[in-house]
């Protein structure tokens, strides 16, 4: 789950064409996210990528950003670590916001499979959260110096006012775009992709909703990565085929039937720097 945070002029768009852009999540939770982000790109339709700094690939990621340097990047503020066999921790020491073995928690809000899970659940600390976000950010900004933008990993600083606060004066103090659900001139794509439908019916799905976008920019996020070894270890209780429902998603974002109706209606794909670029 990914909330999705942006700030931007009310401006109207320069460009009155469709225009499209898709984000691809999570680039440093795996080798197997990370190489499909980049063949989404490089084959594909993703025109933005959001790294997560605390996971475990991360260093590749890094490697992969610098090589593509028109990857606009975002940094995808983590504090939850949801996966069962997998797991990373803070940058920082922030124990209000970590279990017994220093791992981040599985996710945001109560869930009935994890007793005591959630950051919510726990005496969470303002200042602590602080110090990991400020930490993330510094980073990546160090590391992949083309960052442009900022987002959440599974909505993690919108589940009270001071953390969402503290996301927006961040975002202007580091000069990181966001888009918010409050941004008038930037639409959500509409629904394609589930844990529950088959690689043909997300293509089928993605075909179908591009063709019925009118004019106006879009928003397109999701998650990219390989049916392999690695993916299928991946999961937690109440989303267990992981590997089977990313797969799809690379499949559907480099598909030539994609790119075909994106041309033939004329969609023009764009990154968050270049939305933002449009609006000064």
């Amino acid at each position: 789950m990914t909330l999705l945070i942006f700030i931007c002029s009310t401006t109207s768009l320069i460009s009155q064409n469709t225009r499209l852009i898709v984000r691809a999540d999570d680039l440093g939770a795996s080798r197997s996210i990370n190489l499909a982000i980049i063949k989404s790109y490089k084959e594909g339709i993703v025109r933005s990528a959001e790294v997560i700094v605390p996971g475990p690939w991360f260093e590749e990621a890094v490697k992969l950003a610098n090589e593509y340097p028109n990857l606009d990047i975002g940094v995808h503020i983590t504090l939850t670590s949801e996966w069962s066999n997998i797991k990373w921790r803070p940058l920082t020491k922030v124990e209000s916001i970590t279990d017994e073995n220093g791992y981040f928690f599985p996710f945001v809000w109560p869930n009935g499979s994890y007793p005591r899970g959630s950051i919510m659940e726990n005496d969470w600390k303002i200042d602590e959260i602080e110090r990991e976000v400020r930490a993330q950010i510094e980073t990546a900004i160090k590391r992949i110096p083309h960052v442009s933008h900022i987002s959440t990993h599974m909505g993690c600083l919108s589940f009270s006012d001071e953390t969402n606060e503290l996301l927006y004066k961040l975002a202007k103090e580091y000069n990181l775009n966001i888009i918010s659900n409050q941004t008038t001139n930037v639409i959500n794509f509409p629904r394609w992709s589930g844990s529950q439908l088959s690689k043909e019916q997300k293509l089928k799905n993605l075909i179908n909703n591009i063709k019925s976008l009118n004019t106006g920019a879009y928003l397109l996020i999701e998650h990219p990565a390989f049916d392999d070894t690695e993916s299928q270890g991946m999961g937690h209780i109440g989303y267990e085929n992981v590997a089977e429902d990313r797969e799809g998603v690379t499949y559907s974002f480099t598909h030539d039937a994609v790119k075909s109706v994106i041309k033939e209606k004329n969609i023009e794909l764009i990154s968050y720097k270049d939305f933002f670029s449009s609006q000064k």
